[in-house]
Parts: structure tokens; C-alpha cells; sequence
């Protein structure tokens, strides 16, 4: 028997209250909403970030009017959530619970409304999340199997009836909900076992791409990814939906794919549209410093010096520009720092302790600490010849990795640290030692 779909409404990532604080939704999710609504045997679903960045599309209709319970997160004014808390109180009398950080007060059309509170510190994140999670449980609890109204709609005008739902289609869209975590689990699957032809075979069962719910098509583009399918990449944004192959993460990752098929003024075409439309950003721009890098690399194996030169300052100002657009997201700052160490920018003295400031943050949040944190910390460790830090952060990557590219792209910049150094006479014990381990890990893979 399938479950009953409890939908939650609410930002992702990182976003800012009126206050100014940074709120990180996605820690809230992980450890409050989606324990609570798995511990009362409910299935969550989330709204696709890419998707409650624009137009609602008939998926989200669909949830929104189907999902037998629905969250909607007001901690700040977001446009997207509370158009889509309308329309889930004209279309449901009950089983809609809002929530908000205690903090911040509602609107005033809503601020009669009964909400559940949480607590978040000063950087964000939730205080007591267990806690919290486990008083959302009886709230959610309250809930079942009663017919408690709570929008206001039906509270105010009691002679509005609900519109009438098929019973079957609910039955029939908690069963897509199951299927959609079935692909995802042999999506999953097949990139543990790092074979395109799993991945392929996953794809040929299910059919029309551009049918699809887009949380799936993402999963499948980014297990392409994975198992560094790049023509099978362009092939799915190619086939999915025009409307979600236009969405910012869709754009980046084609622009992703076809560097990595050489095919470079298509992808700095695709980054630089994007950065036209949006502006820059730490991750467009690391994209894009990636796709100058890898021209810079093949003017040097050419021997065109005066190309290479200023592909290498193209590609160290890019990636500048992208660590400066959010200092927290280090990825670009350490591919600055590299490539300033290659072209012996002395600016990199001054960046270095704040790049690794910005790693020291991200490893504090432990839920939030991946392989790259720890390829990050050894780069740095290896532009400031401390070979201790090194170390442990060459261990703590080698346990971490989840795909052979990333010790790939590792190893190819620290490469080019040992090339530089070698040049200038410089030698760095540490830095022979994690080429050493991270190539026999690349040869010998398996995860």
C-alpha cells in the first residue's frame, strides 16, 4: 500500500530574512521537517528548487491539490510559498500546517493564522532540531484523520465547499510519488556502480523524457554526470521538457557537458548567457573559469605563450569574480588560488586565509561537509606547504570520494601546482605524496 504524500512548500539552500541573517532551508528540511513526516509514516516531497523559482508549473498544481498534507515554511517572505499556500487553502479546507521561525512575524492577513514555531541561532540553523522535529510529530499527528479547518478561506466562508478530487487520481499520484523514489534509487544504484550502460538501461525504462517529473530528470542528467556520460548529458536536455531545459541548474550542466566533450565556445556561450540574464554567480563562474582553464592548458601543450597568458588571467579574474559574489562557497576561491600559484599572482597571499576561513565554516556544519571540503582543504594545505594539514585532508578525501572524477579533477590541480613549483626550483614532500596516493586511487577504482 502506498503512502499518503505530505508536500512541503518552502525555499531551498541559502536565503536571507529581513534581518539580514542567512537561513539555511535545506538543514532545516533534513532535520526537522523530513524526520517528522517520515516518522508518522507520511512520504515527503519537496517543491524542485529550479521550479519555484518561476512559473508553477501542472506539477506543482498537481501537489498542491493532491498531496493529502501539505507544510509551508513562512520564515521569510517568499512570493513562491505563499502563492502556493493560497492555492492550497482555496482547494483544502484542512491538513495544511504552517511554520515559521519564531523570530520573524507573518503578514498581516495571515498573522490571525495558527502556526507552529521553531527556534534558529544567529547563524541560521535550527536550535534543538530534534526536538523541534518531534513536536512537529504531534502536530502532524493532530492532523490525521481529522478534519480540523484551517484555512481561512473555509474558516471565513462557510458556505464555500471544497472543489471535488477523483479519489483515483490521488490513489494514482501517490503511486507516481513511489515510482519517482524507486528511479531514483536505481539511478543511485547504477552510479555506485559507475557503469553508463546502468544508468542507459534506467533511462530506456521510462520512456518519454519530456513527460517526466522534473525531480527525476534532474537525477538523471546529474547520474550522467557521474558516470561522466557527457553525450548522454546533451541528449537529455536535448529530450526533457523545453521549459526545464531552460532553468538555470539544466543550462550549467549542459555547459558542463560540452566542455567536457571539447566543446568550449558552446559552453562559454551557454555560462555567458546565463551570467547575461542573472548576472555572475560562484557557481556559473566556476563553470565558466573551468571551461578558460582547460583553454589555458591546451595553449600550453601547443606551446602558444601569449594564448596561454591570457587565457590564465581570464580564467584566475573568472573564478574571482564568482568567489566574490559569495565569499561561503569556496569552490572558486580554491581554483583561484591554484591557478594565481601557477602564474605566481602574489595576490594569492591575501585570498588564501580567506578561502580557507570559508572551508573552516562549510566543516563546521558537519552535515554539510563532502569531498570537496576535504580536496579544497588539501589544495591549501599544499599552497601553504603544511604537510600535517595535507595529510589528514588527503585521508579525509580519499574516505569521502563518492566518483572517480573527482579524484580526477583533484589530481589534475595539484599537477599543476607540482608543474609550477617545479619550474621556479620549489619542492613540496607533501604535495609528490598526494599525487602518489590520489593517481593510485584513480587507477585501481572502485568505491
Amino acid at each position: 500500500m502506498t503512502k499518503s504524500v505530505c508536500f512541503v512548500l518552502m525555499p531551498f539552500g541559502v536565503k536571507t530574512d529581513l534581518s539580514g541573517r542567512a537561513i539555511d532551508f535545506d538543514i532545516i528540511y533534513q532535520s526537522i521537517f523530513k524526520p517528522a513526516i517520515e516518522a508518522v509514516g507520511l512520504q515527503p516531497i519537496r517543491a524542485d528548487e529550479e521550479q519555484s523559482q518561476g512559473f508553477i508549473h501542472k506539477l506543482m498544481y498537481e501537489r498542491l491539490l493532491l498531496s493529502e498534507y501539505a507544510i509551508a515554511d513562512l520564515t521569510i517572505l517568499n512570493a513562491n510559498v505563499y502563492y502556493e499556500l493560497g492555492v492550497r487553502h482555496a482547494a483544502k479546507p484542512s491538513t495544511t500546517i504552517m511554520t515559521m521561525a519564531g523570530q520573524t512575524g507573518l503578514p498581516f492577513d495571515v498573522a490571525g493564522l495558527r502556526v507552529f514555531p521553531f527556534a534558529l541561532d544567529a547563524t541560521g540553523r535550527p536550535v534543538d532540531a530534534s526536538g523541534t522535529s518531534a513536536s512537529l510529530i504531534e502536530r502532524l499527528k493532530s492532523c490525521i484523520g481529522h478534519d480540523l479547518v484551517d484555512s481561512p478561506l473555509y474558516q471565513l466562508v462557510d458556505t464555500l465547499h471544497p472543489p471535488p478530487i477523483d479519489r483515483e487520481r490521488t490513489d494514482v499520484f501517490r503511486e507516481r510519488v513511489a515510482e519517482s523514489e524507486e528511479i531514483k534509487a536505481r539511478l543511485a544504484a547504477g552510479r555506485i556502480e559507475n557503469k553508463s550502460e546502468s544508468i542507459e538501461a534506467v533511462e530506456k525504462s521510462l520512456g518519454d523524457i519530456s513527460r517526466l517529473e522534473a525531480s527525476i530528470v534532474i537525477d538523471l542528467l546529474l547520474s550522467y554526470r557521474a558516470v561522466e556520460a557527457f553525450e548522454s548529458m546533451i541528449k537529455v536536455v536535448e529530450t526533457m521538457d523545453r521549459s526545464l531545459s531552460q532553468v538555470v541548474l539544466v543550462r550549467e550542466q549542459l555547459a558542463f557537458a560540452q566542455n567536457r566533450l571539447g566543446q568550449s565556445r558552446k559552453a562559454e556561450e551557454t555560462l555567458k548567457n546565463i551570467i547575461h540574464a542573472r548576472g555572475p554567480s560562484s557557481e556559473t563562474n566556476g563553470l565558466l573559469g573551468r571551461v578558460y582553464k582547460d583553454r589555458w592548458e591546451k595553449a600550453v601543450h601547443a606551446g602558444d605563450t601569449f594564448s596561454a597568458k591570457s587565457f590564465l588571467k581570464l580564467a584566475i579574474e573568472t573564478y574571482l569574480e564568482g568567489f566574490e559574489c559569495d565569499w561561503r562557497d569556496f569552490y572558486p576561491g580554491v581554483n583561484a588560488v591554484t591557478l594565481m600559484e601557477v602564474a605566481d599572482d602574489p595576490r594569492r597571499h591575501s585570498l588564501i586565509p580567506v578561502v580557507r576561513y570559508a572551508i573552516e565554516r562549510r566543516l563546521a556544519r558537519k552535515d554539510q561537509v563532502d569531498y570537496w571540503v576535504h580536496a579544497s582543504r588539501l589544495e591549501l594545505a599544499i599552497l601553504a606547504n603544511d604537510k600535517d594539514s595535507s595529510d589528514e585532508a588527503l585521508g579525509d578525501a580519499l574516505a569521502t570520494v563518492s566518483e572517480k572524477w573527482h579524484l580526477e579533477t583533484t589530481a589534475r590541480n595539484l599537477r599543476l601546482i607540482a608543474d609550477a613549483r617545479e619550474l621556479r626550483k620549489e619542492v613540496t614532500a607533501a604535495l609528490g605524496l598526494a599525487l602518489e596516493q590520489l593517481t593510485t586511487r584513480i587507477n585501481t577504482w572502485k568505491l
